[in-house]
Order: structure tokens, then C-alpha cells, then sequence
């Protein structure tokens, strides 16, 4: 069992502020407009919460998936071994979870793919750094 020791601390927390960017484009120019529909969200309204709460919030969160998906790794994880369980993570636990979700609150398909599409990504990145980087 790795203790957190074994851990490479600077790639979570280069993998959290991958997700964090990834975010960003994700969310911003990518699909801002068709996430705010779906949501039934005006895309030019002022943010609901103060700028810095959300994006701390967001930070945080994604700072625990990436030490948390590091852990669960274990140290020096062959890339295909990472870039795989990334993607099935990312996939089959998230999106799926999204999925349930979102059916039973009568979301869109589309926003699930837009949310879901994140998610993927987001581990499948975490398994691209914590597999290159040991």
C-alpha cells in the first residue's frame, strides 16, 4: 500500500490546474453558450457567488480528484495503465454518476455529453501527467 509520501505531490497539483485550464476552455469558449442554454442560464448574466469561492471551490475539488486518482495509481504507473484509467474513471464512474443524475432531473442528453465530455477529459489528462511523471 503507497503512503502518501510515495506520492508525486507537484504532478496532482499539476494535474489539478490541468483540469483547472481545461475547465476553462471547456466551459468558456468551447461550450459556454451551449451549457448556459441547457442550464437555462443567461451567458451574458454576472456569475451567481463571488468569482474567487467558485474558482477556489472548483480548484479544490479538482486538487482532491488528482491526489485521490494518484493514489489510487500508486507511484509510477505505466502511461497506457494511466491514460486508460483515466479515461474509464473519467467515463464509467463520472459521466455514468452524471448520467443517473441527470436522468432523474429530466436534464438533456446534451448537456450530459457536455458535462460528461469534461470529466473524461479531466481524468484522462490525470493519467497522462501521473503516468509521465515519476
Amino acid at each position: 500500500m503507497p503512503n502518501f509520501i510515495d506520492i508525486n505531490w507537484l504532478a496532482v497539483l499539476v494535474a489539478a490546474v490541468s483540469a483547472f485550464l481545461l475547465g476553462g476552455i471547456w466551459y468558456g469558449p468551447l461550450f459556454k453558450h451551449a451549457w448556459c442554454r441547457e442550464n437555462g442560464i443567461d451567458p451574458d448574466a454576472p456569475p451567481k457567488g463571488h468569482p474567487g469561492m467558485v474558482f477556489g471551490t472548483a480548484f479544490v475539488a479538482a486538487l482532491v480528484a488528482a491526489a485521490a486518482f494518484a493514489i489510487i495509481l500508486r507511484p509510477d504507473p505505466p502511461l497506457f495503465i494511466a491514460l486508460h484509467a483515466g479515461f474509464l474513471t473519467g467515463l464509467a464512474y463520472v459521466a455514468m454518476s452524471f448520467g443517473i443524475n441527470y436522468a432523474f432531473a429530466g436534464r438533456s442528453f446534451r448537456l450530459w455529453l457536455i458535462d460528461g465530455g469534461y470529466h473524461t477529459l479531466q481524468f484522462s489528462l490525470y493519467g497522462l501527467i501521473l503516468g509521465l511523471w515519476h
